[in-house]
């Protein structure tokens, strides 16, 4: 099968919407099928050798702005593929692909990820955006499917009145983490036993530090930080244009010196980091945060998590199991919730456990990638059912 993945961005670039569509190229490349991703070009993508078996083409773009790009030059070349692949939002690029949809309606499928909302977007956004929202519902109504990360975000989304008109067009793709089948499947408490009694417990947040990812929380994290009864090191992962801007903030909150600015880690680093972390913070406030791929990459090492309460986040994992749930943008709830986490030794060491187990059962890249052969397979058949 010939598959085409049209993303804003790619990796080396950090971020969920990127990560995503690199993992879901990957899983069907693996699947035998033929694989290209088209993404705009920038300074840090390159076609990818070695490793990876699709194929990745970065494209100029006459016009581009932040994430948007505009890449007429792949209105022809959709027409080759069996499924085309959309992550959605991809302002300057949706609407491209809306038209190829129209024009050669019988020669591919579209199936659309949808990864979130589009909100608060700066004047200059919300105008160069205005083509792409109003194509947007038309758009999605043609789909052959929608795939998402979480039920819960697509019910309390933008398009839950086009969800609600025709369900069995929707398709939950979760995201998924890579697991280690025989560390997960080690003695219950052994691996979280160090952690339980370490007097300063290391706290690991990870984001992008730019204006694009204002909505991480940073903000209410620093000052919950700021009164907190427990010792910490708050480790930040991540980069970005308000890396100064949060370095001095929390010389604002008082809270400096517990805090190490990592930058950016690659996969390695980063997977060491989260061995060595006994809580994930992701305080996010609003619903531009839709999964938090984060989550499931710490709970993988046994590392309990304290978020927001939002949708599609919260469906991540079971309140009080794996970790706590804060109310969002709310320091003092996020407070209370980290505080509680290391109250209670035993159940923080069966949180430890419980979060492995989850990812095991639930978030493997292998169970992600069977369903996602499955959907495609599907999808592909009603076409070749339909010529």
């Amino acid at each position: 099968m010939k598959i085409a993945q049209i993303v804003c961005v790619f990796p080396p670039y950090r971020g969920g919407i990127g990560n995503s569509a690199y993992h879901f190229a990957r899983l069907l490349a693996e699947k035998e099928h033929l694989v290209d991703v088209y993404s705009p070009l920038y300074k840090h993508n390159k076609t990818p050798k070695g490793k990876d078996k699709f194929n990745l083409y970065a494209l100029k773009a006459p016009l581009s702005f932040g994430k948007g790009a505009f890449l007429p030059q792949i209105f022809f070349k959709l027409k080759k593929y069996d499924i085309v692949h959309l992550h959605y939002p991809f302002f300057g690029t949706v609407e491209i692909v809306w038209l190829a949809k129209i024009f050669f309606k019988s020669k591919f499928k579209l199936i659309i990820h949808y990864h979130m909302d589009t909100l608060g977007l700066s004047k200059i956004m919300f105008f160069l955006s205005l083509p792409a929202r109003l194509i947007e519902r038309n758009l999605f109504r043609r789909a052959d499917a929608i795939t998402y990360a979480s039920i819960d975000y697509i019910k309390n989304s933008k398009i839950k009145s086009i969800y609600y008109e025709n369900k069995d067009k929707f398709h939950e793709i979760p995201f998924g983490t890579y697991v280690d089948n025989e560390e997960l499947q080690d003695k219950k408490n052994e691996s979280c036993n160090e952690k339980v009694y370490s007097k300063i417990k290391n706290i690991i947040f990870v984001g992008g530090l730019d204006k694009a990812h204002y909505f991480k929380g940073l903000d209410v994290l620093f000052p919950a930080l700021a009164n907190i009864n427990l010792k910490y090191t708050l480790n930040i992962v991540g980069s970005g244009n308000l890396m100064k801007y949060y370095k001095d903030l929390s010389q604002k909150h008082g809270i400096a010196k517990y805090i190490n600015f990592q930058g950016s880690l690659n996969d390695e680093d980063l997977l060491k980091l989260y061995k060595k972390s006994d809580l994930l913070v992701l305080p996010s406030i609003n619903n531009h945060e839709a999964f938090g791929i984060v989550l499931i990459e710490a709970m993988a090492q046994g590392v309990p998590v304290v978020t927001s309460n939002l949708p599609g986040v919260r469906s991540v994992f079971k309140d009080g199991l794996q970790g706590f749930l804060a109310k969002p943008g709310n320091i003092y709830s996020l407070r209370d919730k980290i505080e509680k986490i290391f109250q209670d030794n035993e159940k923080y060491k069966s949180m430890s456990w419980e979060a492995k187990n989850l990812v095991l059962e639930k978030y493997k890249w292998s169970t992600i990638g069977e369903k996602l052969d499955k959907l495609f397979k599907k999808i592909n058949h009603e076409n070749l059912f339909n010529q």
